[in-house]
């Protein structure tokens, strides 16, 4: 009886690798938050827009139409997003008072099937969209394929938006250089892979933190 490559010492089936502990860090991409809703938190001072604004460069590289949904006056400062390489030609950007508005208009937007990706972000309070709104929301990612990614400010023992978020990560910034910054996420609960892995990209900071 012929022997199978697995039965070699150290071989493993590539899929393993996602799931071993030698084998913990991802590609921050599109594809993580494709088809669910996907929350991403942190700290004043973390990088959760930095992490959220990379989802929306790889989109826009790759001609995925992305809008942005802002509420409680939150708003990002567009040279720094320019700077990191985000066409803010192509970035529709909504803004409005409630966090069930912004739940709403994320409701329509991904509905309509023309966007890739919507990014929610919620700003300081702890409201969260109702429970029967998120699972329309969910139910849209699912249909369409899109991303929907809430944006908040928490720290990492709160709890999440809810039950229907499917991926929660936290973020985390660290100077590398004068003007260079590697910020990551780690996976705080994930249901397609697990908690533990995370994500890093290196980016140019702002003027103000040079």
């Amino acid at each position: 009886m012929s022997s199978s490559p697995l039965d070699i010492e150290g071989v493993v089936r590539a899929s393993a690798l996602e799931r071993s502990g030698d084998a913990q860090t991802k590609r921050w991409s599109p594809e993580i938050v494709s088809g669910r809703l996907a929350e991403i938190s942190g700290e004043a001072d973390a990088a959760s827009l930095t992490m959220a604004f990379e989802l929306v460069r790889r989109c826009q590289r790759d001609g995925e139409p992305v809008a942005w949904i802002s509420c409680r006056q939150q708003a990002f400062y567009p040279p720094d997003v320019q700077r990191n390489g985000i066409d803010l030609e192509a970035l529709p950007v909504v803004r409005l008072e409630s966090v069930k508005d912004a739940g709403r208009a994320a409701d329509r937007l991904v509905r309509s099937g023309g966007f890739g990706l919507v990014v929610v972000d919620l700003g300081q309070g702890g409201d969260s969209p109702p429970d029967p709104l998120q699972k329309r929301l969910l139910n849209h990612a699912e249909r369409e394929d899109a991303g929907v990614v809430f944006v908040t400010r928490k720290s990492a023992d709160q709890p999440s938006l809810g039950a229907m978020v499917s991926f929660r990560g936290q973020t985390r910034r660290r100077r590398l250089e004068d003007d260079r910054f590697e910020c990551g996420i780690e996976s705080l609960g994930d249901k397609r892979w697990g908690p533990g892995w995370r994500a890093d990209v290196v980016c140019q900071g702002p003027p103000g933190l040079r």
